[in-house]
C-alpha cells in the first residue's frame, strides 16, 4: 500500500510541476503578445485557459481521491492538501494570463508609450519567473526560499505602482493616450495580483515543509 501511495504521490508532484510550468509560460506569452500587439498568440492563450482549467479539476480529483483512499496523516496529508490549495491559485495565475490576453484582443492600433510598456515587459517577465521558482520550491522543499520571494512580490508592487503613475500621467499629458494608458494599468494589476498569487502558493510550501501557516503579503489589495 505504501508502495502505491508513493508512486501516486510522485505522479501528483509531477503533473502540479507540469501545469505550473504551463501557466508561467502561457503567463510570459501573454504579456510578450500584449507588448507586441500580436492578437493570434493572444487569441492562442485564450484558447488554451479550457486546458489549464482541466488540469485543475483533475488534479483536484486526484487530491480527494488519494486523502479517501489511503487517509494520508502528517507530512503526506500536508503535501497532498498544499497540492490541493496550490493549484486552485495556479488555475487564478492562469486566468491572469487570459485577462492579459483579452486585453491584447481589445488593442486597435492606439498610441503607445515605449518607456511604459518596457516596463511592462520587465515586470511580466519577472512574475512569470517568481511562478517557475516558486515551483522549483515546492519541489525541493525550500521554505527558505520560498518565504524569501514576498520580497520580490513587493518590488513587483513597487514596479506596478511605478506604471500606475505613469499611465495617470501619460493620460493627463495627451488625451490620444488614454486607451493605451488604460490598457497599461489592467494589465500591471494583473501581474500585481499574480506576483500576490505567488506568495499564496510560497506560504502552502512553508505549510508543506514546517506544518506551520504564515501570512507572507498581509498587506494584499486590489490594484485598481
Amino acid at each position: 500500500m505504501r508502495q502505491y501511495f508513493d508512486e501516486e504521490l510522485a505522479d501528483l508532484d509531477t503533473s502540479f510541476k507540469e501545469m505550473g510550468l504551463l501557466v508561467s509560460e502561457t503567463l510570459g506569452r501573454a504579456v510578450q503578445a500584449f507588448l507586441d500587439h500580436d492578437r493570434a498568440t493572444a487569441q492562442e492563450i485564450i484558447d488554451g485557459d479550457k486546458a489549464i482549467n482541466q488540469r485543475e479539476i483533475a488534479l483536484e480529483k486526484k487530491t480527494f481521491e488519494m486523502i479517501a483512499l489511503y487517509q494520508p496523516v502528517t507530512t503526506d496529508l500536508r503535501e497532498i492538501v498544499t497540492v490541493l490549495k496550490a493549484v486552485s491559485v495556479l488555475e487564478r495565475i492562469g486566468d491572469n494570463a487570459r485577462n492579459i490576453a483579452l486585453s491584447t484582443i481589445h488593442v486597435k492600433g492606439n498610441k503607445r508609450v515605449a518607456v511604459i510598456e518596457e516596463k511592462v515587459g520587465m515586470t511580466g517577465s519577472t512574475v512569470a519567473k517568481m511562478v517557475s521558482d516558486v515551483l522549483d520550491y515546492y519541489v525541493n522543499d525550500d521554505a527558505v526560499s520560498a518565504e524569501a520571494i514576498a520580497e520580490v512580490a513587493t518590488s513587483v508592487s513597487d514596479v506596478t505602482g511605478e506604471i500606475r503613475e505613469m499611465a495617470i500621467e501619460a493620460m493627463k499629458s495627451d488625451p490620444e493616450l488614454v486607451t493605451a494608458s488604460t490598457d497599461y494599468l489592467v494589465v500591471a494589476g494583473y501581474l500585481k495580483r499574480t506576483s500576490d498569487y505567488v506568495t499564496d502558493i510560497a506560504e502552502w510550501i512553508i505549510y508543506k515543509r514546517t506544518g506551520k501557516i504564515v501570512e507572507l503579503n498581509p498587506g494584499m489589495s486590489s490594484f485598481i
